[in-house]
């Protein structure tokens, strides 16, 4: 499975987000570690916050942080921001993004490929933010990276 950049980059943000907690995230600290254009990454953002996943605050000292706990946002919720969902039923082998099968009932391989994508997506249904972020944390960098900002306590 192949997904766009500006899935890639979400995840990255969704990520960032996840381990500053309560802490605010910024586009430009994101960009530096990932190595992201700062417009695009902004950009994407944006559409986080559009979609109810994450919230903004501008100004100085403003950044971005999750609209809920990471153990309840899925690795599927930030992809069905960026990526079509697959229509069931939906050949994966056929050209014609979307279209039924013109050899359904003589394919071999059409079960194999539903059931795999069908797991894939259950996959990344049953990995939350909270989960993505613990695991990747055996490997964690130093949180001066991060460039995390730290809100004045607001009652949250």
């Amino acid at each position: 499975m192949t997904v766009t950049k500006s899935t890639r980059y979400a995840l990255y943000a969704a990520a960032e987000m996840a381990m500053a907690g309560d802490g605010l995230v910024t586009v430009a600290a994101v960009a530096r570690r990932y190595g992201i254009p700062e417009g695009a990454l902004a950009k994407v953002f944006q559409q986080l916050v559009r979609a109810g996943l994450a919230s903004g605050t501008r100004g100085v000292g403003g950044g971005y942080r999750l609209a809920r706990r990471a153990s309840k946002i899925t690795v599927l919720e930030v992809l069905n921001v960026f990526e079509r969902p697959r229509t069931p039923g939906a050949c994966l082998l056929h050209d014609g993004a979307g279209a039924s099968c013109p050899q359904s009932s003589a394919c071999q391989l059409h079960w194999l490929f539903s059931e795999v994508d069908e797991l894939v997506r259950c996959t990344y249904e049953s990995v939350t933010l909270e989960t993505l972020v613990r695991r990747a944390g055996r490997r964690a960098v130093p949180p001066a990276l991060l460039q995390v900002r730290r809100p004045a306590q607001t009652g949250r």
